[in-house]
């Protein structure tokens, strides 16, 4: 889900300090979505919402074909193909993983899971964020609706075949996207959960 909100301006000292052990937390900016934090000698970036936790969500139509999202991405200044994705807990104070994954799923495609499975956790960005995102595999899908996101997300939504969904990601690169990483494990956890076995 894409935020764009004026946040507040940056203070001339530190607004937070915490005690981490040995070290000191000092939060040195805070905005309505990010805050800049630094650890002893470490500056790194956390989410202000829901521990820092998003779902991307991989799923595959009952025509076997793959779901990407297509966006412009304000810090990349380009327009980038991915796996359905948002955040959990930014406007549900009790979200779950899966609750998350459903809404997103439906915002951004327009497609319903009957069933969702949460495959892993970890960390996105470890020597520079906080963010933590959960790979989600959606199942049973039904169309309810065009998609295309919600506060002028402006997603265009790609149906592609799962046996052409790595060339046609190629092809997007050489005419100038920008390609998430995370593509390739979602497309391998199509076939396979975490630990190598296939998936049911």
């Amino acid at each position: 889900m894409l935020r764009d909100s004026a946040a507040t301006v940056a203070p001339a000292c530190p607004v937070k300090i915490i005690a981490m052990g040995n070290n000191i937390k000092q939060t040195l900016y805070e905005g309505d979505w990010l805050r800049l934090v630094k650890i002893g000698h470490w500056e790194s970036c956390e989410r202000t919402h829901g521990q820092g936790m998003a779902v991307i969500i991989i799923a595959v139509t009952p025509d076997n074909n793959v779901l990407f999202v297509e966006q412009y991405r304000v810090p990349l200044g380009a327009r980038t193909i991915e796996m359905p994705a948002g955040l959990v807990g930014d406007d549900h104070a009790h979200d779950t993983l899966q609750d998350a994954a459903r809404r997103e799923l439906i915002e951004e495609t327009g497609w319903s899971p009957g069933k969702v499975d949460v495959l892993l956790v970890g960390p996105t960005s470890s020597g520079m964020s906080n963010e933590r995102i959960a790979f989600v595999r959606a199942r049973n899908l039904s169309k309810v609706g065009d998609g295309g996101g919600v506060d002028n997300e402006d997603i265009t939504v790609h149906t592609v075949p799962r046996a052409q969904a790595p060339a046609w990601l190629m092809r997007k690169q050489a005419e100038g996207f920008e390609l998430d990483l995370k593509l390739w494990a979602g497309l391998w956890m199509i076939e396979h959960n975490p630990d190598g076995s296939p998936a049911d």
